[in-house]
């Protein structure tokens, strides 16, 4: 068996194409969705996430503002900005890029922003309101891993997904949305013993550990689908947590990196501001 490629690249594109034409029609009813994104220091990583994610809105129709502060910004300069952005009629979602200077309280910053428009999902209200299953915005990266599991059309429902990660950003998340899929979760980390024993059941296999080449042949079910969210340099190279041309091999489906989870990344955060949007609507 030689697992079939979940193209993220490509199915981020047609759904970003679904997205223009929500835009579309929005501003139609004469509201444009607006994203603001705040940069703070000259982190090369977080620049070009920051370029990629205004080059979608420019692909979308979303209205995009961008703030670059300097690195020697007080905090209390950017919770200002943060507050200002929360009565900004026209901004819809707001985004501030992590990480963030050492001098600075993420928490604090992040908490900031107005759950109705933390279209990152990070907010606790909104990890609070994931947790018992109401209606808020997904974190980005787990909804797209959640849309790419989704893509093979194959149910998740009384499936055994195994996820490995604990992180706020994506372990724990997608573990609830996989829940919420009504699947079976067991959660794993770089602590766990005999992590082969875990892995080897998994029909689903979602790993965010951020440990290049964790994950290999053996740790694998024949037919499992594999869902790749680590990047890691190696040699020079992106590449992620599972050894691709291995677990290739014995996998029914498998995220490649790069071009697996990342481009759905920015997606869902476009998805996420025109959601918030279209709230205004019913407003």
């Amino acid at each position: 068996m030689t697992a079939q490629v979940i193209n993220g690249k490509e199915f981020a594109k047609s759904y970003r194409e679904r997205i223009k034409q929500e835009v579309a029609e929005l501003v139609d009813k004469g509201i444009q969705p607006g994203l603001a994104v705040v940069l703070v220091g000259d982190d090369p990583a977080s620049q070009t996430y920051v370029n990629g994610k205004i080059k979608a809105c420019e692909e979308t129709g979303i209205y995009s503002k961008s703030f670059r502060l300097e690195s020697n910004v007080t905090q209390q300069e950017v919770v200002d900005l943060v507050k200002e952005l929360n009565q900004d009629p026209n901004i819809h979602g707001i985004l501030v890029q992590l990480p963030l200077p050492k001098h600075m309280n993420e928490e604090a910053i992040i908490d900031t922003i107005s759950p109705e428009k933390d279209v990152d999902g990070f907010h606790p209200i909104s990890v609070g309101n994931l947790c018992i299953g109401k209606e808020t915005f997904l974190p980005c990266t787990p909804h797209g891993v959640i849309e790419l599991i989704k893509s093979t059309g194959i149910s998740m429902e009384g499936k055994h997904a195994v996820v490995v990660g604990r992180s706020n950003i994506v372990g724990k998340p997608v573990s609830l949305l996989l829940l919420h899929e009504n699947a079976t979760v067991t959660m794993c980390h770089s602590r766990t013993k005999n992590l082969e024993e875990h892995t080897r059941q998994a029909d689903i296999l979602v790993v965010a550990v951020g440990i290049a080449h964790l994950i290999k042949k053996e740790h694998v079910k024949d037919g499992a689908i594999v869902i790749d969210v680590g990047m890691n340099r190696l040699d020079g190279k992106l590449t992620g947590d599972v050894l691709f041309d291995e677990v290739k091999e014995v996998a029914s489906h498998i995220t490649p990196v790069p071009g697996g989870v990342g481009p759905m990344t920015i997606t869902m955060l476009m998805q996420n501001t025109v959601i918030s949007a279209r709230r205004k609507l019913t407003v």
